[in-house]
């Protein structure tokens, strides 16, 4: 008679584990321990991140979550302008119109017809600047493009599987905080392309070489360029450091989700200008509010593009996550050696 003695078997963790419970565990993976750098896919090809990054696009629902930023950011727009304003109305006539050719330096991503508007409602708000109405718009001001940058955090939230741990108090605290450096770094990015060219022609009017005063302006410009592009990465680098709910924070300069979503959202703000270049009919369908419309479209690809980039930072970190949690191989089972009777 032969007998066999074995010893039962150690179960894998990963088996006991259903697919919605795998999947919450890859995400509280994600939330507890982020990758220090995103741009080592650790061996995931880039065709399964983009093809994640599509289904999860659709299940999270970013076209709607974009309108929704869309409407904060508009709702936002003309109190900050008002606040704006106010401040350098009261500060010096000659600052508002420095402000004026900072705005007009959006003209480069922001449809004609719709910067139009803004700059028709800045001249407006600064012609009317007074110290009750200066309290009122940084009171309106913060608080509405907070209430933006909350619209953010949810956003953000969804995209990343989380329930956000912070009170409704931090959490605004946080969005304030926030909204108040954005509004800085935007303020900071055009004024080094106005610092570009201010230089680039004070250049050209002391240098009496034609062609050394044209390669000292160009090295400015590009200086102003490379310095705009570094401070729009660094917007994009504190909203997905300061708006999900994770448990643990990683900054990151640069993401491949900030760059895609940087270069995406400039190819299609430009595309959408030439667009309007060629085929605006807003007029003819909205009239009067045409402008609005375009603003609030090009408000929405913004939007879109910045839920995009933390979309595809999310898919990265979870492929990885998921591949850490299902790689654990069941320890081999050891047989006792079969003994004669």
């Amino acid at each position: 008679m032969n007998s066999s003695k074995s010893n039962p078997p150690l179960a894998d963790p990963s088996l006991d584990r259903t697919p919605e419970r795998l999947q919450q565990s890859v995400w509280e993976h994600v939330s507890r321990s982020p990758l220090r750098s995103l741009w080592n896919l650790e061996g995931i090809p880039p065709g399964v991140v983009a093809k994640r990054t599509w289904k999860a696009l659709l299940a999270d629902n970013l076209l709607g979550r974009a309108a929704e930023l869309a409407f904060y950011f508009l709702f936002a727009l003309f109190p900050t302008l008002f606040s704006a304003s106010s401040i350098l109305g009261l500060a010096a006539r000659s600052a508002s119109t420095i402000y004026m050719k900072l705005l007009e330096y959006l003209a480069l991503v922001v449809p004609t017809s719709a910067l139009g508007m803004v700059l028709t409602t800045y001249n407006e708000t600064t012609a009317g600047a007074s110290s009750g109405k200066l309290t009122f718009g940084l009171i309106a001001a913060i608080w509405s493009a907070s209430v933006g940058v909350s619209a953010i955090q949810d956003a953000l939230n969804t995209v990343y599987k989380v329930r956000d741990p912070r009170s409704y108090f931090r959490a605004r605290l946080s969005a304030i905080g926030v909204t108040i450096l954005l509004s800085v770094l935007a303020t900071l990015t055009l004024t080094a392309m106005l610092g570009g060219d201010f230089f680039a022609t004070l250049i050209r009017a002391q240098v009496p070489s034609a062609l050394i005063a044209f390669g000292l302006a160009t090295v400015c410009r590009l200086i102003a360029w490379g310095t705009a592009t570094a401070l729009l990465a660094l917007c994009f680098a504190v909203i997905y450091y300061w708006a999900p709910g994770v448990n643990k924070r990683c900054w990151r300069w640069l993401t491949p989700g900030g760059a895609v979503g940087i270069l995406a959202w400039l190819a299609v703000s430009l595309g959408f200008r030439v667009y309007l270049h060629f085929f605006n009919f807003y007029s003819v369908t909205y009239g009067s509010l045409g402008a609005v419309i375009i603003l609030l479209m090009w408000f929405y690809i913004t939007g879109f593009m910045l839920l995009l980039g933390a979309e595809i930072n999310s898919e990265i970190e979870a492929a990885a996550a998921e591949r850490r949690l299902s790689g654990v191989v069941a320890p081999k089972i050891v047989h006792a050696p079969e003994t004669a009777a």
